[in-house]
């Protein structure tokens, strides 16, 4: 009888995995190394994230600090809408 390909891969495997010898606190010791790298980059991240909100704040703190008080800072002139027309501005000017 022929063996198939599986029985005889099988048994190749077996017989690699029978001359590796396992070493529990290796594993624990990379693993643990990794969780203390992966805790320290995120940490990292954290803080990256926090001062570059700070320093956008702060631009955009200065940069609005920059203006002269004349200045407008959003309207140059009313809206149309709030602005008296001819005849209202004369009625105001000239009470009867």
């Amino acid at each position: 009888m022929t063996r198939s390909t599986e029985e005889r891969l099988r048994e190749t495997l077996d017989a690699l995995a029978a001359g590796i010898e396992a070493a529990p606190p290796a594993y624990k010791k990379a693993r643990a190394e990794w969780r203390r790298r992966e805790r320290r980059r995120r940490l990292v991240l954290a803080v990256l994230i926090a001062i570059v909100f700070a320093l956008a704040d702060l631009i955009g703190l200065w940069a609005l600090n920059q203006t002269r008080d004349h200045d407008p800072i959003i309207f140059a002139t009313a809206p149309a809408s709030t602005r008296p027309t001819q005849r209202q501005a004369s009625s105001r000017r000239n009470p009867k």
